[in-house]
């Protein structure tokens, strides 16, 4: 289990130079950019611009924070504007965005075709790694904690979370919300977890 906190997540330009991120996992270690397997980021988008092409990676985005962005490519456009609701494209796709206000924050999940698959998704319920052998996951809003038969609990606030995966072991434990005293605000987490795709069973 890898711990991170958003407030001392290093930030690295794009790809292309366009912008900036903040690498939360990338799988398997030390990978670059034309060789990873799964990616997770943030991205900070303060101007318009092309997005960085990544041939033969399904990509999903969802925005954090901001205005957002009017994505446009050959064949179809989407504006990333409510946050907190995953899109999903195609890496192989020539991108553009237009903003839609002043600078954005977005959450960017990257897997390679055939080698692994899983959903992005917003919950605000108790979760469990269960049989995923990688996953992530960032707390959007709220307090939460981490549980685990014979290790201390650990409390998890917006801008923290954890990822695992590699060696194909079951990751026991359980993360659940808490109701502290006074909160006004909804539970809300990013979770993801991944499976092996066709390619990476063989």
């Amino acid at each position: 289990m890898h711990f991170f906190d958003l407030a001392t997540t290093p930030s690295m330009p794009w790809k292309n130079g366009g912008g900036s991120t903040q690498e939360l996992a990338c799988w398997p270690p030390g990978a670059d950019m034309n060789s990873f397997e799964w990616r997770v980021s943030l991205a900070t988008v303060d101007r318009p611009g092309p997005f960085s092409v990544f041939p033969g990676i399904d990509r999903q985005i969802m925005l954090l924070s901001g205005d957002g962005l009017h994505l446009r490519s050959p064949g179809w456009e989407h504006r990333l504007e409510p946050r907190w609701q995953p899109f999903a494209f195609s890496g192989d796709d020539a991108v553009d965005g237009a903003m839609l206000g002043g600078t954005s924050k977005d959450f960017n999940l990257m897997q390679r075709r055939g080698q692994w698959q899983g959903p992005l998704r917003v919950v605000a319920d108790a979760q469990s790694p269960g049989g995923a052998p990688a996953g992530l996951c960032l707390v959007l809003q709220g307090d939460w904690q981490w549980g685990a038969q014979g290790a201390e609990p650990r409390a998890l606030t917006a801008g923290q979370g954890f990822w695992w995966g590699g060696d194909g072991a079951p990751v026991p434990g359980r993360l659940e919300p808490v109701q502290a005293a006074g909160a006004t605000d909804a539970p809300a987490l990013v979770w993801i977890a991944l499976q092996p795709g066709v390619a990476a069973k063989n």
